[in-house]
């Protein structure tokens, strides 16, 4: 089909979703529609003023980048139109009739069809372009492309049901023209009052002038009227540019909304001008949700990069470390080149100090809250750390400069309290220590469930020892970073031989070495039975209840990690676990007595495979495990 007819061609079926969604969910808050179609412009602009930076010619005769938003009253529409960037027939395509966004499918799952929580993730999600469907039972588009000709524009246009149609046309001038066919009972937008007052509260910040036409009274006709003279609505200034007390926090809300497409309020902010080697000014923000593309490592950062305020790039990954990924916001440097390139960033000294200040900014952002007396912002960490927890925790072993900073963030899920709140900080938990405790303990586990009833902490619920309870994927990677907090040593209560140090005392230690040595011959047994089952066996004290539990080697990986890294599907060391048993256990108080024979082996594997499966573990072979422990109920219910 040639390039100058008109075709049609169906949305992407996630497109049709979100636009019936959409309208459902979000009409409650129409408004947003034209902060959204704004910011687009606006985004339109900085684009060009980047691709211009090496192209001047872009401008043509036109350098005073600009929006205008006009409406029809008999034709019932909107326009919003900027001279940005542009599109061509391929763009138009791909941007308005796809949504090519990493966490789509993550987003369509958790939908669950209640409008209001549908709205909240609908608006976490960003819609953009398609919020004007909320207003309009039609939307046509009309864009040229800078450096296209007048005869190369596209219109787009569509009803926002299951497809749309793209033309080539004739445009005058560059950019794009958004025209909003309005659906009935939507008149109300038809007045330049309600258009000022809607862009007034949503986009006051937009750095670029908003411009709509003069209104004059007209004595004759007894009505206001639009003259042909334009007006700026809007401040027109980069709002991280104007001085804080200037700034409401209402506008410090919007330009939030602007930066990250969220529809929810930020947690917390910071606004700063640095001065010194490098001059810089940053606007960051600490959203209050998660995003569904949160695990991307890869994702680009939310950080927009300016440079005298020119942008120069939204996706600055340099400017903010890969654990704090979900920081959104501006940087505005005095001191890097306009043409400033992704290779010049990696090795400008200026990035670097930008990056190390920021970095530093955003952690005392949070320790304010983490560490504030208002239970406003400690309910703000709360939230936080329910969102981005786990990747804060990455910067333990990505950021040794911030280390110790991060480590007093951190917050565990412990045997102190009785649920599965992550709440308990190394502070808090090193002001509970007993008398005569130096270490920091901690079990981790697939999940709270597994870790709270791990058999590993029986000894440590009778002495009252209070144990932090792991159970994020990324907790054992950390552990391998972070070794002490404070001096205090951090030991699992899964690996190595049980030392309690001076929470024992003498009589205790003596009579621990007595029973050690009565069941020696047990042991032996025992190893000879499981053979390369296990990698040894020996006599625990840690166990109250249980007759057995299985530890690693102090040097060696956790059984949990083990685990982990098998379901990844990545190669694991074949270490073999150990076997503790309790001697005060009266299944193995009477093993102690029983000779080595079938059934004295079968006893051993039975207590191994028990203990595999009271940690989280998985049997090797289930079916003999089953069968063996069968055989025992009979000889039981036989006698």
């Amino acid at each position: 089909m040639a390039d100058n007819e008109k075709q049609t061609l169906g949305f992407q079926a996630e497109v049709k979703q979100l636009l019936q969604l959409m309208i459902h969910s979000l009409y409650s808050n129409k408004e947003i529609f034209l902060r959204e179609l704004v910011s687009n412009a606006s985004d339109a602009a900085d684009k060009l003023r980047f691709e211009a930076i090496n192209n001047d010619a872009l401008y043509g005769n036109d350098h005073e980048l600009k929006i205008k938003v006009s409406f029809d009253k008999e034709a019932r529409t909107i326009t919003i139109s900027d001279n940005g960037i542009g599109m061509n027939r391929e763009e138009a395509i791909s941007h308005l009739g796809t949504i090519a966004k990493s966490g789509t499918k993550e987003f369509f799952g958790k939908l669950s069809g209640d409008q209001q929580q549908d709205a909240a993730l609908i608006g976490q999600f960003g819609v953009g372009f398609y919020s004007g469907f909320i207003v309009a039972d039609k939307i046509t588009v009309e864009t040229r492309r800078a450096g296209a000709a007048a005869n190369e524009a596209v219109r787009w246009e569509s009803g926002g049901e299951g497809d749309y149609s793209v033309e080539a046309i004739e445009k005058a001038s560059r950019g794009t023209d958004i025209i909003l066919h309005l659906r009935e009972g939507e008149d109300e937008l038809l007045s330049s009052w309600k258009i000022k007052s809607i862009i007034r509260k949503y986009s006051d910040h937009i750095s670029l002038p908003i411009m709509m036409r003069k209104e004059e009274w007209d004595e004759e006709k007894k009505e206001t009227v639009l003259k042909d003279e334009l007006e700026t609505i809007n401040q027109a200034s980069a709002l991280w540019a104007r001085n804080k007390s200037d700034i409401t926090d209402e506008q410090y809300e919007e330009f939030y909304k602007h930066v990250s497409h969220d529809f929810q309020a930020p947690l917390t902010h910071t606004h700063n001008r640095v001065e010194g080697r490098s001059e810089y000014t940053q606007l960051l923000y600490i959203p209050a949700k998660a995003p569904f593309d949160l695990w991307d490592r890869n994702k680009r950062s939310g950080i927009k990069l300016y440079v005298k305020r020119v942008f120069i790039m939204d996706d600055a990954e340099q400017l903010m470390p890969t654990y704090l990924r979900f920081v959104k916001g501006v940087i505005d440097s005095a001191d890097l080149p306009l043409n400033v390139s992704r290779e010049i960033l990696q090795e400008s000294r200026d990035v670097k100090v930008i990056r190390d200040g920021s970095t530093k900014r955003v952690i005392g952002m949070l320790e304010e809250l983490a560490n504030a007396d208002e239970q406003d912002k400690k309910d703000k960490y709360t939230t936080f750390w329910k969102e981005f927890g786990q990747v804060l925790k990455e910067g333990i072993g990505e950021d040794a400069t911030n280390k110790e900073r991060l480590s007093k963030l951190l917050r565990f899920a412990s045997t102190h309290n009785d649920n599965d709140e992550q709440n308990v900080s190394f502070e808090q938990y090193v002001a509970r220590l007993k008398e005569g405790q130096d270490k920091i303990y901690y079990v981790t586990a697939d999940n709270y469930k597994a870790a709270k009833n791990s058999p590993h902490l029986e000894i440590f619920r009778k002495k009252g020892v209070e144990v932090l309870l792991l159970t994020d994927r990324v907790d054992e990677w950390m552990l391998s970073f972070l070794q002490d907090y404070e001096g205090k040593e951090l030991v699992s209560v899964a690996k190595g031989g049980l030392d309690l140090g001076q929470l024992e005392d003498e009589a205790e230690k003596k009579e621990h070495e007595e029973t050690e040595s009565s069941y020696k011959d047990l042991v032996a047994k025992m190893k000879e039975a499981l053979g390369e089952k296990a990698k040894d066996v020996r006599v625990t004290f840690r166990l109250t209840d249980s007759p057995a539990c299985l530890v690693a080697d102090e040097h060696e990986l956790s059984g949990n990690l083990l685990r982990m890294l098998k379901a990844a599907g990545q190669s694991a060391p074949d270490s073999k676990p150990i076997l503790e048993i309790n001697p005060n256990h009266p299944l193995v108080t009477r093993l102690k007595y029983q000779d080595a024979g079938s059934q004295f082996n079968d006893w051993a594997h039975i207590l191994f495979d028990q203990a595999m499966l009271a940690e989280g573990g998985s049997l090797s072979d289930p079916a003999t495990f089953v069968k063996r422990l069968n055989e025992m109920l009979l000889n039981s219910a036989a006698k």
